[in-house]
């Protein structure tokens, strides 16, 4: 048996083991550093909240960002100024350049007189009809006024030629459907208006301008559309006697088909006893009329019916 020395275990805690004294060297290690950093910052104190006492604070006058802005613009202003006009400026017009002057709207002879007088060439390159412009005005030219351009260059021009002129087609007696096909396929403009006339209703009565008038496009006509013929009341003419009855019926211009005879006694021989149309009923002028007269003979037909 070994002999346990009493020096030892009086320095050393009870029971401690070979496996603590082994790691009791590190143990001692970290409590020292420990010991250093506490050391090294008990004179160091974090500010906490409060840091920005004691710093004394700056105010800027009102209006100083708006007084830097209009520094900032100035000092631009002048840098390009400088820039443009004194290290790159413009270089000057070359001297055989002339502006091209405004011709639009004047006639051809006038703008090319124009031209030329501003050492130019003018020359039409091209024209066309155009619905408000009379015939040789200028509608364009290339280049485009206030433009430069070389001496002899050329202005090309291009010239109306008028309206395009038509004669007004002949409608007359058509059907108001087919006189409106027939005058806007022709470019016209067509307003539709009615009166009383012979022909019958809803024929063209009248064309205005007149049919064959040459008339520029685009252009209103009118046409005149009938009605019908204008009624007139039939007239009464039953007791009235034959001869003087015909002679009524022409003067109102009605057109006598026909007179039959019914058998009658003697107060109403030669007398008018039905006639068709009815009396005071409404009828155009030229209506056929058919009368029926008393008579001692019969021509064998109804007398009590006249109707067509």
């Amino acid at each position: 048996m070994c002999a346990l020395d009493p020096s030892a275990g009086a320095d050393e805690p009870a029971g401690l083991s070979n496996r603590d004294e082994a790691r009791d060297p590190g143990m001692k290690l970290g409590s020292s550093m420990r010991r250093r950093r506490s050391r090294g910052n008990r004179g160091f104190k974090w500010p906490g909240k409060n840091w920005r006492v004691g710093i004394p604070k700056v105010k800027l006058p009102r209006g100083a960002g708006f007084v830097a802005v209009g520094v900032m613009l100035v000092g631009v202003g002048i840098g390009y100024l400088v820039t443009t006009r004194v290290l790159l400026p413009l270089p000057p017009p070359p001297g055989d350049l002339f502006e091209v002057p405004d011709v639009r709207g004047l006639e051809r002879l006038v703008a090319m007189e124009l031209i030329e007088g501003s050492e130019m060439v003018a020359a039409v390159s091209d024209s066309f009809r155009h619905p408000t412009a009379a015939s040789g005005e200028v509608l364009g030219q290339t280049p485009m006024p206030g433009q430069l351009s070389e001496a002899a260059g050329t202005v090309a021009l291009t010239v109306s030629l008028g309206p395009v002129r038509r004669p007004v087609p002949d409608v007359v007696r058509l059907g108001l459907n087919s006189a409106r096909t027939v005058l806007e396929a022709s470019g016209f403009v067509v307003v539709v208006d009615t009166l009383l006339a012979e022909l019958p209703a809803g024929q063209v009565v009248e064309v205005l301008p007149e049919a064959g008038t040459q008339v520029a496009l685009p252009m209103e006509v009118i046409v005149y559309v009938s009605t019908g013929p204008p009624l007139i009341p039939m007239p009464f003419l039953l007791g009235v006697e034959q001869a003087s009855a015909e002679i009524l019926l022409d003067s109102l211009e009605f057109e006598l088909m026909s007179i039959e005879t019914c058998f009658r006694f003697g107060r109403d021989r030669g007398l008018i006893i039905n006639q068709f149309p009815p009396p005071d009923s409404f009828v155009t002028p030229g209506s056929q009329v058919r009368l029926a007269v008393g008579s001692r003979r019969s021509s064998g037909r109804g007398c009590s019916n006249l109707e067509f």
